[in-house]
């Protein structure tokens, strides 16, 4: 059972830290109950705060926490919930959870800043270097404050380095999705989006939701040519062309590029495409040759054969293993088989 600790903040969004423990409450007790299986909880969850009292939220909502910070004895997982929009009245009565956070970060605990929590785990040093997402909102503030952290607030989901972040109050559940599909995989993330009526995590605010890019390594022209596939997975992407990105030769890009992220530009991108596939198959009732050509291909043919390679089944099977039951599809929107 894998262990989560959400933190809860004062003045903070109460949503983004009850959404989170409602999913990892429900993964694997939820969607086998509605199947009348036995519940197999894959979660334990507890609520902290700093000193273990309540703290009252942005509305009027009190919570109580199970426990002090300094009473977690272990964890797999932190989720720091978001503050209010002001960051210099929130960040300083957060003093006590940054060394906490920097010491479960150097045991390799995950930790996952959701929203405006994001400035928190930016203000414990934990993002700095790396990619980081947040509301809209307080992004500019996060810019002067934290001007080492390379904010990309267009993206839902960030993570490098056993670091998350999410951007906007309900992408507390994208994150909490993800995470339950990194630790549980992908079938038990479905089982508990369907059971909480949910779509599968999205990963940018525009788009198809795909998976992150790998950003664990240190070669930030490789990550650039990363963001750039991964913005524009529909387009033609030459391997010529992406060198001229970053100003190599084609035969650097692809050496420095399989040695960062163990896979070719070509690999990758492929890679992106059918996730992106998989959402569409998960969430939308299009055909198969329309969902090829969303995610950038022309054969439908050639579509197939990479979607088995990458995933082991079919669009159709796949679509038939995973999709959203017709229940939970959008109102007005009849299956397309």
């Amino acid at each position: 059972m894998h262990d989560v600790t959400v933190v809860l903040v004062k003045g903070g969004m109460p949503s983004t830290a009850v959404a989170p423990v409602e999913v990892f409450s429900t993964a694997g007790v939820l969607w086998n109950m509605m199947c009348s299986k036995p519940a197999e909880p894959l979660f334990h969850v507890r609520t902290v705060t700093q000193d273990g009292r309540p703290v009252c939220t942005a509305v009027p909502l009190t919570l109580q926490p199970d426990c002090a910070i300094d009473e977690v004895e272990s964890t797999e997982l932190i989720v720091v919930s978001a503050i209010g929009a002001d960051l210099e009245a929130a960040c300083p009565l957060n003093a006590d959870l940054y060394p906490w956070l920097r010491a479960w970060h150097a045991r390799g605990v995950m930790i996952a800043g959701v929203c405006a929590g994001a400035a928190l785990v930016a203000e414990a040093g934990l993002l700095d270097d790396r990619p980081a997402t947040t509301h809209w909102a307080v992004v500019d503030a996060c810019r002067r404050r934290y001007p080492r952290v390379c904010w990309q607030p267009e993206r839902i989901l960030t993570e490098s380095d056993n670091v998350l972040c999410s951007g906007g109050v309900y992408a507390s559940v994208d994150l909490s999705l993800y995470l339950v599909e990194k630790l549980c995989g992908h079938k038990v993330a479905m089982e508990t989006a369907r059971a909480l009526v949910l779509e599968t995590p999205r990963a940018w605010q525009t788009g198809y939701g795909t998976e992150p890019p790998e950003c664990s390594h240190e070669d930030r022209g490789i990550r650039n040519v990363q963001e750039w596939l991964f913005r524009n997975f529909t387009e033609a992407a030459p391997l010529g062309k992406l060198a001229g990105f970053i100003g190599m030769s084609a035969r650097t890009l692809e050496r420095r590029f399989k040695a960062a992220t163990g896979e070719t530009p070509r690999q990758y991108l492929h890679r992106v495409r059918i996730n992106a596939a998989r959402h569409l198959l998960e969430n939308e009732w299009q055909s198969v040759q329309a969902v090829c050509n969303a995610v950038g291909y022309d054969d439908v043919s050639h579509f197939r054969r990479l979607f088995k390679r990458y995933t082991g089944v079919t669009p159709q099977q796949y679509r038939e293993r995973f999709r959203a039951s017709e229940n939970v599809a959008v109102a007005g929107r009849a299956p397309h088989r």
